[in-house]
Parts: structure tokens; C-alpha cells; sequence
């Protein structure tokens, strides 16, 4: 652990070609006293370490030192894809990614590396979504592993319909981070009975993309109540592709799960704050189908809703700047809350 945390200051030194005690504290998430003894170990193994004084000080390395070990390991190169993503190359368990970044940094002539730190000075991505608690995935480490290696995984799954918990035998062929939440995408095992009501995974509508019972699936990583490896490796289907399989799962899902619409009348104000208050399919349907403007400014626009019911609580959202035209019982829904606050908020007179 140490020699691995002292090849790390070498290799950051190298790279950043000057850092405080604070800084590589930070970066190696130790005290800034446990830095002081590693320097002090380098030192003492005739590393030329150097300290600036003064406020614009640090260490550095002298006389352009720099160290051979800069090969990378067929593993680190690997996780070298997530490593603009630390967190989440975290919770994969792909602990390595800080170290094989080093290595390549270290290795790149200096003008390439200074553009490399540029880029990641200034490009960040953070994948959660605003005001929401990240999901609980303990099993997310060895989902990723089954994944890499192609291991068959058994696990215990919560669905929403009952029975509500159901054992699967899987065959995991990716996993995908979308706006803070995992998701398993994986092919029922050859040992799996079939499932003929295609309801596993986000929700309780059928998640195959084709018609034969060994397509591949989505399943919410969070509902992974238990797992298990199963011996053996299997063979990835041919010409499987992620990404093409994850953005027709996501226009599917969306169509799905909107297939109601509403007629609505928007302010100017209620156009603009339907684009942050709104989800995104209704946002867009905004903007996408409202008319000309009145003389007041209020425009009309047909917006896909999940249901009344969530389209009730959606609307409200806009307070005053939305009137719903259709259907009539979305509008008298709203009308008989707008109601109830009035007559909640209205002073009593006794």
C-alpha cells in the first residue's frame, strides 16, 4: 500500500512538475504528515525531491527526474476510459484508474501533457442529477466484474408486480450510468424458465427488444436484493452493441410510458419555466408544439402526459401561468385543488 501511494507522489510530482504538501494530501487522501514522511522516504532512496519556500512554493522534482516506471498494465489502459468519471469509476471498482492515468501523463512529452491537464481543468463531468439521493447499489462491484469477465450471475430481484421479489439467472452484457441511477442490461440464461409476462427491470412493461425470450433486458441495479456467480463463462451474442441497445430502450421507454396528451394554454413566463420545471419529453413538446403567441402572449400547446393523475401534479408545478384546456377531467382535477388552497388560504372571518 505504501510503495503503491509513494509511486503515486513520484509519478504526480512528475506530472504536475509542482505541488504543496496540501495538495498531494489531497490527491492521495492522506495527511499532509504522512506526505512529509513519504517525501522524506523518496529522499532517503535518492529521489531528488526539492522543496520551494514561500507562498507560492512546493515540491518539485529537480534536474528534469523522471522515473521508467510509466508502463501501463493491460488493466489500467482499460480503465483508463472512466477516468474522466471517478466516481463512478469507483463504485464500478476499478480502483486503478487514479494510478493509470499517472502512468500516461508521466509518459507524454510535456507540451502533450500540458494539454491533457488543460483539457481536464476545464471539461467535468458530474453524472447524478440535481436534488436527489444517488442509489443504493452494493452490488454493483460485482455486477461489473460479471460483466468484464462474462460470468453468468443469479440474483434476487424486486419487482413491481407480484410476486414482487423473483430469482433470475443472467447473462450481464453492460451496464449503463443514466442521470445518477445504474442499470443492468442483461440476457435471461439458457437455464432460465421463460419469462412470459416481460416484466422485470424499471417497470412493469416489457423490457425485450424483440420477441424471442432471450433478449436482452434492463434491470434497475438498486432492485438487486442479493447475487450470486455462477461458474463458467458465456459467449457475448454476436455484434451486441450498447449504446445502439440502450438509446432504443430509452425511446421505447419514453414512448411507453407517455401515451396520453393534454392541451394546454401557456404564458410566456409558463413557456420558459415549463423547460426547468417540466420533465423532458413534456419540456420539449412545449416548445415544439406551441402556437403563435396571442396578443396577451399565451400560447397553446399539446404536451404527452403519463396520465391525469401525473399530469395533475406536473401542471401545478406552474401555479398560474398554465390553464389546462383538454382533457376535462385533467382541468377539473386542477380546478377543484386550486379550490381547496383557495379556500385553505382564505382568512377566516370569525
Amino acid at each position: 500500500m505504501r510503495a503503491s501511494r509513494l509511486l503515486s507522489l513520484l509519478l504526480l510530482l512528475q506530472t504536475r512538475e509542482r505541488m504543496t504538501a496540501r495538495e498531494l494530501a489531497a490527491e492521495l487522501e492522506v495527511s499532509v504528515r504522512t506526505v512529509y514522511r513519504d517525501v522524506e522516504s523518496l529522499s532517503a532512496a535518492g529521489v531528488p525531491v526539492y522543496a520551494d519556500r514561500g507562498p507560492d512554493g512546493g515540491y518539485r522534482l529537480l534536474g528534469g527526474y523522471r522515473t521508467r516506471l510509466t508502463g501501463l498494465t493491460a488493466t489500467e489502459a482499460e480503465s483508463l476510459t472512466l477516468s474522466a468519471l471517478p466516481g463512478p469509476a469507483s463504485q464500478l471498482g476499478l480502483g486503478d484508474v487514479l494510478a493509470a492515468e499517472l502512468k500516461l501523463m508521466a509518459a507524454l512529452p510535456p507540451d502533450l501533457r500540458t494539454r491533457a491537464s488543460r483539457i481536464r481543468e476545464r471539461f467535468h463531468l458530474d453524472a447524478p442529477g440535481w436534488f436527489r439521493t444517488p442509489d443504493d447499489v452494493p452490488h454493483l462491484h460485482a455486477i461489473a466484474d460479471a460483466v468484464w469477465n462474462q460470468h453468468r450471475i443469479e440474483v434476487l430481484y424486486r419487482r413491481w408486480r407480484r410476486p414482487q421479489q423473483v430469482t433470475r439467472h443472467l447473462e450481464p452484457l453492460g451496464v449503463v450510468l443514466k442521470a445518477g441511477s445504474w442499470y443492468l442490461i442483461a440476457r435471461p440464461a439458457p437455464s432460465d424458465p421463460p419469462d412470459t409476462d416481460n416484466t422485470d427491470a424499471v417497470t412493469d412493461t416489457a423490457e425485450t427488444t424483440g420477441d424471442t425470450a432471450r433478449d436482452p433486458r434492463t434491470y434497475r441495479v438498486s432492485r438487486v436484493l442479493t447475487l450470486r456467480a455462477l461458474p463458467g463463462r458465456f459467449d457475448r451474442p454476436h455484434g451486441f452493441d450498447l449504446a445502439a441497445f440502450w438509446a432504443a430502450y430509452a425511446e421505447r421507454f419514453e414512448a411507453d410510458a407517455y401515451q396520453e396528451h393534454a392541451t394546454v394554454k401557456l404564458s410566456p413566463d409558463g413557456l420558459t419555466r415549463s423547460q426547468i420545471l417540466l420533465p423532458p419529453t413534456m419540456a420539449r413538446a412545449a416548445l415544439d408544439t406551441a402556437t403563435p403567441p396571442a396578443p396577451d402572449g399565451w400560447v397553446h400547446a399539446t404536451l404527452p402526459i403519463e396520465s391525469v393523475r401525473h399530469a395533475h401534479v406536473e401542471f401545478l408545478k406552474l401555479g398560474t401561468d398554465v390553464e389546462v384546456i383538454d382533457p376535462p377531467h385533467l382541468r377539473e382535477m386542477i380546478a377543484a385543488t386550486a379550490r381547496t388552497l383557495a379556500a385553505r388560504y382564505t382568512p377566516d372571518e370569525h
